[in-house]
């Protein structure tokens, strides 16, 4: 018989509030043992037939995923590698760039990301210097494996508003990334400017009129980002903005969620 809160906390626990656990109610221990694995044991206060009772139960629904809590980004990353399981690394370089490496018996695509390289063999991706990527990276390189696109950009630029299906995510790019580059960088153009050369962006000679800064980063090499910065304008009541620009084939190559957390690394990297 599976054990839901209510029954760990109703029929099990002695619901004495004592913190011996650690928790401050015995409700809140028991919601962490039924949906985090912890060690229903930390209670001294079980008799030991009921503990190894309940600790059987315990065991048989957490094999079959029964109010567990869900690890979100394990979730994402084996729905990734799923999508880019059947790829064959042999035909990635001419569809998305990189050129393929011997490491051992093994052959591995070096594919340029930002200033650095990564290794990718099969669905297991890692920094050329052994480093590991943190999961929702991985998902991001893997959806972009898979996405299947391979026309090169076209330097035709478009606003993130500009692609369809982008509404349900505008707050999210103008809190996590536009807002943020504009504290950090009103009054400091000169040092967004360094930190983006540092990056390996380039000027982007076309907005150079307009924009205080305009650059364009180079992420993936078939992904470039565009970055147009205007100051604040003292004196004129004209606010700091700051937008990014993508070019119209960026869908062939990720999705939207892709794209935003894309644009969220790049607010990171300029930022920190």
């Amino acid at each position: 018989m599976a054990l839901s809160v209510v029954d760990l906390y109703r029929d099990v626990l002695p619901k004495t509030n004592c913190r011996d656990c650690g928790f401050p109610t015995c409700l809140a221990f028991a919601s962490k043992v039924v949906s985090e694995k912890h060690p229903l044991r930390d209670c001294p206060h079980l008799a030991a037939d009921l503990l190894a009772r309940c600790e059987s139960e315990l065991a048989e629904q957490y094999s079959q995923g029964k109010w567990l809590k869900r690890d979100l980004a394990e979730d994402a990353l084996q729905w990734a590698r799923s999508r880019a399981a059947s790829l064959a690394v042999e035909d990635l370089p001419a569809r998305i760039g990189g050129e393929l490496t011997q490491i051992g018996s093994d052959t591995v695509l070096r594919l340029p990301y930002f200033k650095q390289y990564l290794h990718i063999l099969g669905t297991t991706i890692t920094g050329a210097d052994g480093s590991e990527l943190t999961r929702y990276e991985q998902v991001f390189i893997l959806n972009h494996l898979a996405q299947g696109g391979s026309r090169p950009p076209t330097g035709k630029w478009k606003g993130f508003v500009e692609f369809p299906n982008t509404v349900s995510k505008m707050v999210s790019m103008k809190s996590a990334v536009e807002e943020p580059l504009i504290a950090r960088f009103s009054g400091r153009t000169d040092e967004l400017r360094r930190r983006a050369l540092d990056l390996g962006a380039q000027p982007l000679p076309a907005s150079a009129g307009s924009a205080d800064v305009a650059v364009v980063f180079t992420p993936l090499p078939r992904v470039p980002v565009a970055l147009l910065f205007w100051d604040a304008a003292p004196g004129d009541d004209v606010e700091a903005q700051a937008k990014l620009m993508f070019d119209e084939t960026v869908l062939e190559h990720l999705d939207i969620e892709s794209i935003v957390f894309l644009s969220e690394r790049l607010r990171q990297l300029l930022c920190d």
